[in-house]
C-alpha cells in the first residue's frame, strides 16, 4: 500500500481507502477515500501542511482537485502553528478563536469557551447556530444568556457591530426574559411586558426588568387559571430567594383585563 494508506471494508463487502498521518507523536485520522491513489493524496498534503509553515488557512481555496475537507485543513493548520490538535475547525489566537465553517466564513468565541466548541460541531439551519449536547440541539446563544426567540438588535447587540463576534464582552443582552422588552421613550428606560392572548396584549409597563418578568408569570397564571389553555414559559428570576420573589410577586400590577376576566371556558 501506499504510504499512509490502508485498506478496509464496509458491512456489505465494498472496499475502501482510509488516510492517516502522525505527527508530533498524534495520529490524525484523513478521512475516507475510494482509491488508493485519492488516500495517499490526502496523505500528501497532509505532510505538506505539516511541515511548510507557508501554508495558510487561505491556501485551501487555491490547491486543485483538494482531497482533504476544509474543516481538516483547519485542524492541521492550527496543530502546526499551535501544537493542539483539535478536531473541530477552530484556528487559536492568544486570548480566542475562530471557528471556521469556510476559509472567509467563521465566528470568533473567547478562549474560555474552546473546551466546549472542541468537541461539538456548530450546525447552521435557518439562521440558527446549533450544537449537538448530550444527544439535544441546543442553540449557542443560550450560553450567552440569550432565548431562542431573542431577535438581533432588539434583545441582544454586538458591541463592536461584528454579528460573528461572540466574545463575552462582546454580546450586550437587553431582554433576558420571555416576554419583556426594553424601551426607551423621551430619554426614559422602561420595560414593556406582553403577553400572548387574542394577539399581543399590553401587561403593564415597568421600572426594571424583574418587575416585568414577573408581570409575565403573573399574567400567565391570572389567564390558565381563567380557562385559557397555552403552554406559557415560565421566568425565572435566580437573583431573588423564593421569599423575595413571592413579596414581589403579589406587589406587581398587571393589566385589570386581565385581574376582572371571569372565565374564557
Amino acid at each position: 500500500m501506499l504510504a499512509g494508506v490502508y485498506k478496509t471494508q464496509k458491512k456489505d463487502g465494498t472496499t475502501y481507502y482510509r488516510s492517516s498521518i502522525t505527527f508530533s507523536g498524534k495520529h490524525i485520522s484523513l478521512g475516507s477515500f475510494q482509491t488508493e491513489q485519492k488516500a495517499h493524496q490526502a496523505y500528501l498534503l497532509a505532510d505538506r501542511i505539516l511541515h511548510n509553515s507557508s501554508l495558510s488557512l487561505a491556501d485551501y481555496s487555491k490547491a486543485e482537485d483538494n482531497p482533504l475537507s476544509f474543516s481538516k485543513w483547519v485542524s492541521l493548520v492550527n496543530f502546526r502553528d499551535n501544537h493542539i490538535y483539535i478536531k473541530t475547525p477552530v484556528y487559536l489566537y492568544q486570548k480566542y478563536f475562530y471557528y471556521y465553517f469556510g476559509p472567509e466564513d467563521y465566528l470568533i468565541f473567547d478562549s474560555d469557551d474552546l473546551f466546549y466548541y472542541s468537541s461539538r460541531t456548530i450546525s447552521r439551519r435557518g439562521g440558527h447556530l446549533f450544537v449537538a449536547d448530550y444527544g439535544m440541539q441546543v442553540n449557542i446563544l443560550s450560553r450567552y444568556g440569550i432565548k431562542n426567540y431573542a431577535v438581533a438588535g432588539r434583545d441582544y447587540q454586538f458591541a463592536n457591530g461584528n454579528k460573528r463576534d461572540y466574545r463575552y464582552e462582546n454580546i450586550i443582552v437587553i431582554n433576558r426574559y420571555h416576554g419583556v422588552c426594553q424601551k426607551i421613550r423621551e430619554g426614559k428606560t422602561f420595560y414593556e411586558t406582553k403577553i400572548h392572548w387574542n394577539g399581543d396584549f399590553i401587561v403593564g409597563r415597568y421600572d426594571n426588568e424583574i418587575e416585568a418578568a414577573i408581570a409575565y408569570n403573573k399574567a400567565a397564571s391570572t389567564l390558565l387559571t381563567k380557562g385559557y389553555i397555552k403552554d406559557y414559559p415560565v421566568n425565572y428570576i435566580e437573583e431573588l430567594s423564593d421569599t423575595e420573589y413571592r413579596a414581589r410577586y403579589q406587589k406587581v400590577t398587571i393589566s385589570s383585563r386581565l385581574k376582572n376576566l371571569t372565565s374564557l371556558l
